[in-house]
């Protein structure tokens, strides 16, 4: 996955603003990290270069 992607990334549960985190890179491209979300406080892990931005449940608090 391309670092610029970021860019253009949203927090799928609640629209807000997506930081990332990067565990490891190749060439260029992340291989494993996350995404995270300040406002509804989740994270979206990066396997293998994909970021999984599934939307996940909160727990209300």
């Amino acid at each position: 996955m391309k670092r610029e992607i970021i860019k253009i990334l949203c927090c799928p549960s609640c629209k807000g603003t997506l930081t990332l985190s990067v565990e490891k890179e190749e060439n260029g491209e992340i291989v494993t990290g996350a995404f995270s979300c300040a406002q509804c406080k989740i994270t979206y892990p990066i396997t293998e270069g994909i970021p999984d931005l599934l939307p996940r449940e909160t727990d209300g608090s």
